[in-house]
């Protein structure tokens, strides 16, 4: 029941967040490395992630944290290297922050990530592409209440967690758009600086077809790599916590179809010889 609710409290918040999903339709979104789920590494590593950085505001009401075990650390691991303050291994990943200050300081208390990738997930794009997209799409902008702006989430009211490993960069943002009463386009582009300072550009064009991209100009090559991984990791963590089961599911449904396969040339074959005893 509680998963329900859950489940059904992330709908709402879906479709309140509807503006945020056209905008990332029209966005191209990054390709989430999807290899990095059967990688118990990469979980490992975005688990740790998720304690350091997300449970600071975000909570996982619905993930214990001896469930961890099931990608390969220890009862030990997670109480010394993971969990902060008295919480125990067997209670629920919730954060401190109390939803009315939260409300208070942000706007809207941050939501449950227990099912956020599937809560993410459309029928245009995969909440996985999303959220790595949306971790990844941070720069700078003086004109926002926080100094951060995202391509994938406009005016997005959280921080870039990740900007002192990640570096400074210069963000590039090109749109085209139909001109209001004209059958002509008019091409945008802003170019935010490492303090957030934007310089507009616009030309008209003859043809084409309406667009959105971005791109990124890191200070910090290497910086900017490991905020990469560190990010796919931590999509890899989770849409693991939102299904946890799933690899397990799809295990267990491929022998169930080779089961079925064999079960069937056998029956196949008995028929065959009973009706030739009968004939």
């Amino acid at each position: 029941m509680k998963r329900i609710v859950a489940t059904l409290a992330l709908g709402v918040s879906l479709v309140a967040a509807a503006a945020t999903a056209r905008a990332a339709e029209e966005l191209a979104l990054d390709r989430w490395p999807s290899a990095r789920a059967h990688d118990v590494a990469a979980l490992q590593n975005g688990a740790r992630i998720f304690a350091n950085y997300c449970l600071n505001c975000h909570s996982a009401s619905l993930m214990r944290w001896n469930k961890l075990r099931d990608i390969g650390l220890t009862e030990a691991q997670i109480k010394d290297f993971l969990i902060f303050g008295n919480q125990k291994v067997g209670d629920l990943m919730t954060t401190a922050m109390d939803p009315k200050d939260a409300k208070a300081w942000l706007g809207k208390a941050p939501p449950d990530l227990s099912l956020i990738t599937r809560a993410r997930t459309s029928f245009e794009y995969s909440g996985t592409d999303y959220i790595y997209t949306l971790l990844r799409g941070y720069y700078r902008d003086a004109s926002t209440a926080t100094g951060w702006n995202n391509v994938a989430y406009p005016n997005v009211a959280m921080p870039n967690i990740f900007w002192e490993v990640q570096g400074p960069r210069e963000a590039t943002l090109t749109t085209v758009e139909r001109v209001e009463g004209s059958s002509k386009l008019e091409r945008t582009v802003r170019v935010y600086d490492v303090d957030g300072n934007v310089k507009v550009t616009k030309a008209e064009l003859e043809n084409g077809d309406p667009s959105s991209s971005y791109s990124f100009k890191a200070t910090d090559e290497k910086g900017a790599a490991k905020v990469d991984g560190d990010v796919a990791d931590l999509v890899a963590y989770l849409a693991w916590m939102t299904e946890p089961v799933a690899q397990t599911r799809v295990r267990i449904g491929t022998w169930a179809l080779i089961f079925l396969a064999i079960f069937t040339v056998f029956a196949w074959r008995m028929n065959g010889a009973f009706w030739k005893r009968v004939k």
